[in-house]
């Protein structure tokens, strides 16, 4: 007699590195359950000259739900919060702008799912 488990088995792109958060909030959909969200802009470059990659993330899993809510008052009072991350699954989501300048025109958003928070400053 043997055992056997119908585990699903994954391909998991996960992402790290150090950035600030931006725009914590949560997201009240009309189907669904609410949930956090926020915009890391990941540190890229020299460090002499860095840039910024802005991904717009889910939160996901409790713990990382339950750090992020710490951190939204000081966002909200804009002080800078650095974070060490792991987000997986980004991919780029196509939209248009509908207003201001490039209205009309298409734009590109880095999305993922935020699944870790090594330490907070």
């Amino acid at each position: 007699m043997s055992n056997s488990t119908n585990e699903s088995k994954y391909f998991d792109l996960h992402t790290t590195g150090i950035g600030y958060l931006n725009r914590i909030r949560e997201v009240k959909p009309r189907k669904g359950n609410p949930f956090m969200a926020v915009t890391v802009a990941a540190l890229k470059g020299s460090t002499d000259s860095a840039e910024y990659a802005y991904i717009d993330c889910n939160v996901v899993g409790a713990e990382a739900d339950k750090l992020i809510r710490r951190c939204q008052e000081a966002v909200a009072a804009e002080k800078k919060v650095l974070v060490s991350f792991r987000i997986g699954d980004i991919w780029a989501d196509v939209f248009t702008y509908s207003s201001g300048a490039k209205q009309g025109q298409a734009g590109v958003s880095l999305k993922g799912r935020l699944l870790y928070l090594a330490w907070i400053k």
